[in-house]
């Protein structure tokens, strides 16, 4: 696809909701925003926030750094995401990726939402491998359980999809959705120790065990926040609701987040993806 101007751009996401008006429920944003400023877990996505977060003063981040509606009485309803600054954060992401693929850096890519995002980061990893970069796959297979609020504990476990994209796969041989940081921890913990992690290199994957660490990392809610509360560079995508994050790059520890409801159809993101790898001095590969 060729990438489209900025103008055309904004339009799309305006018109599939990706920014603009979204379908995200401002009840939910707030509540989200009160249990981050409270220090629930869940709600952290693996990153350490200081604890002077009050649900107000996420509130006023969220209008800066993603566009939600200021109005503090909003409290029933949709929301918003601002789309220009989808496209300046969209501009910052391609601009860190396009450096990563001039120095042939070493990335982890990796997302929560694999039933619509899988795309945009297969894109984005196949370009890297292509210009030069190694893309790791550290701890696939590793499992963990979780409690699914109904029923049994059901395992996950970290899978790769084509291109060397992180995310967790149930017993069901499903992808699943996630906010959990432990996976992106348990691929730091392989790279950190002695026996490295396999990869996937310009020419396919090598198999080969190497002692390598992340020049960056491309991912979203608790794979990010992991990612960055490491030290590792680190860009992603959130949703209106999804504030750590974007708590998270205001203290310095996430550089870039891309607003956008990440829920959409994926076909709807590949004009953002074409965007965003033209800003990347990219072109799609495979």
């Amino acid at each position: 696809m060729t990438a489209p101007a900025r103008d055309e751009l904004r339009e799309h996401l305006v018109q599939t909701m990706i920014a603009g008006d979204v379908a995200t429920p401002r009840q939910n944003n707030l509540k989200h925003y009160r249990l981050m400023a409270e220090g629930a877990p869940y709600y952290q996505f693996g990153l350490e926030l200081k604890s002077s977060w009050t649900e107000r003063s996420v509130l006023e981040m969220m209008v800066e750094r993603c566009g939600v509606d200021p109005d503090p009485h909003h409290v029933y309803g949709d929301d918003t995401i601002d789309p220009d600054i989808t496209l300046d954060m969209l501009e910052a992401m391609g601009a860190r990726v396009g450096r990563a693929a001039r120095r042939a850096e070493t990335v982890v890519i990796a997302t929560g939402h694999p039933a619509t995002l899988s795309p945009l980061y297969q894109a984005v990893a196949r370009a890297l491998a292509g210009a030069g970069c190694r893309v790791l796959t550290p701890a696939e297979g590793w499992t963990y359980e979780i409690d699914p609020g109904w029923g049994d504990p059901e395992t996950r476990r970290i899978v790769y999809a084509e291109g060397g994209v992180a995310m967790l796969e149930g017993d069901d041989g499903r992808a699943h959705h996630t906010h959990d940081p432990y996976p992106m921890e348990a691929m730091l913990r392989e790279l950190a120790s002695d026996g490295g992690a396999p990869s996937i290199a310009p020419g396919g994957p090598t198999g080969e065990e190497t002692e390598v660490w992340p020049d960056l990392a491309i991912a979203d809610h608790g794979w990010a926040g992991a990612a960055g509360q490491a030290g590792i560079d680190t860009v992603g995508f959130a949703d209106c609701n999804d504030p750590a994050l974007f708590a998270g790059a205001a203290e310095g520890k996430i550089d870039v987040v891309v607003p956008l409801d990440d829920g959409i159809s994926p076909h709807h993101y590949a004009p953002m993806t074409a965007y965003l790898l033209a800003h990347a001095g990219l072109t799609p590969s495979g």
